[in-house]
């Protein structure tokens, strides 16, 4: 098996574990469990909890004593068994420390996968720019396989979309074991200082005027998507309220609805190599943060019926949002990154992007939509609600263009990928 093909598996399984329950678990905890959306708001957050300090910490594993690619493999045997338990759960309380485990397992193994393929391709004399992104493309295609399987066997509501996420879980743990070998790059002795000794090399990164200014928009950027994660397919659902709406296609089978984000992904991720390269990660960002303002504004003004043009622009234009920071971002740590401390400094984007930035938008939102757009009986002004998210990616763009001074040398145009040239 060819090294592309060898990583495309493993992309592909890496995100069809959370496709499976990502989107849907609102469905789940709401219809199903009818627990609470105050704690329901506290088990979204756990991916932002653990996303805090294992990517960093793992990151640190790998790069000193462990090869990244047999922690990645333990990792997700252990988070195979935790989804596994998920069915079991009877309280929101207990559900709340099965997640929280289940995502100390999960998080970090997205910026393993990175440094895994990031470490191979070069190995072989690859440019991680233009061949990275035809590879994790089937990322996001194994997300989307995920979440059609979920809605088609109409798993949305039921805990048999956590015994699939177990299985592909449990698959990619022992595959990871067959995986290019990704050995530790620091070696004991080899660097004195404390920093160093305690694993926070990448930190150095904020020492750069620019690479901080860029991780604190990754974290803004961050809390975007939590955003969309933690709501999208909420807000679909809650039209099942309204007699105009509760037949339409978008209100029963709303999961697929939101797949066309993902669909979306998959056409953008093929372009970043020609626009990463052409004009450079502050363009690319600014054009990140324009379309989540779109994404948010189109979902405002959207509805399932003469409306539902904007809600699938709406998914559309997120590919575009959600690539062109996550992916792009990656890529560019990659480049300003010692390769000694690769896998902390992936894992420091994480911690931006999914932790921090996590976190904040879960509590900041959480607390927003409770005080400012719910009523008395506990219907959502989702106008206002996404009006409000629309006008903060809107206010990230102005800001970030005059903060981040990051000067571009423009190399030779890469032609964007077809689908053709991902194979090996």
């Amino acid at each position: 098996m060819s090294l592309k093909l060898r990583l495309i598996v493993m992309n592909f399984l890496q995100f069809f574990v959370w496709g499976a329950w990502l989107l849907t678990i609102g469905a789940y905890w709401f219809q199903t469990k009818q627990w609470s959306g105050t704690s329901f708001g506290a088990i979204f957050s756990t991916m932002g909890i653990a996303s805090l300090f294992m990517p960093a910490l793992m990151g640190m594993v790998a790069d000193r004593w462990i090869n990244a690619e047999k922690l990645y493999g333990m990792l997700h045997v252990g988070g195979a068994v935790m989804l596994f338990l998920v069915p079991t759960v009877q309280d929101p309380h207990t559900m709340f420390w099965v997640m929280l485990v289940n995502m100390v397992f999960y998080m970090p193994t997205i910026a393993l996968a990175i440094t895994v393929a990031y470490n191979a391709l070069k190995n072989q004399g690859m440019d991680v720019v233009r061949d990275y992104p035809p590879i994790r493309v089937w990322g996001t295609i194994g997300f989307i396989a995920a979440l059609w399987t979920t809605s088609l066997l109409h798993l949305e509501t039921s805990a048999g979309q956590f015994y699939v996420a177990s299985g592909a879980s449990l698959l990619l743990g022992l595959y990871a074991f067959t995986l290019p070998p990704c050995p530790p790059k620091l070696r004991r002795g080899e660097s004195r200082a404390l920093v160093d000794t305690l694993g926070l090399s990448s930190f150095r990164l904020f020492r750069d005027r620019n690479m901080a200014v860029f991780f604190v928009f990754a974290m803004l950027l961050g809390a975007a998507l939590q955003l969309t994660n933690a709501y999208g397919d909420t807000f679909l659902h809650d039209f099942a309220n309204v007699d105009a709406y509760k037949d339409t296609l978008a209100v029963r089978y709303p999961a697929i609805i939101m797949s066309i984000s993902q669909i979306s992904e998959t056409l953008f991720i093929l372009t970043i190599p020609f626009f990463l390269k052409r004009f450079g990660i502050k363009t690319v960002m600014t054009i990140s943060m324009l379309a989540w303002f779109l994404r948010f504004g189109l979902f405002a003004y959207g509805d399932p019926g003469p409306g539902l043009w904007m809600i699938v622009l709406s998914c559309i234009v997120y590919g575009m949002a959600f690539d062109f920071f996550n992916i792009s971002g990656s890529l560019f740590v990659e480049q300003q990154s010692d390769p000694r401390i690769r896998a902390s400094a992936q894992g420091l984007f994480m911690l931006m992007t999914n932790g921090v930035g996590a976190v904040l938008g879960s509590a900041i939102s959480g607390w927003m939509i409770d005080r400012f757009f719910t009523d008395a009986g506990g219907a959502k002004d989702w106008h206002g609600i996404w009006t409000t998210f629309a006008l903060y990616a809107l206010a990230m763009a102005v800001l970030f263009v005059p903060l981040f001074k990051h000067r571009h040398v423009r190399e030779p145009a890469v032609p964007a990928h077809s689908g053709l040239d991902v194979g090996p």
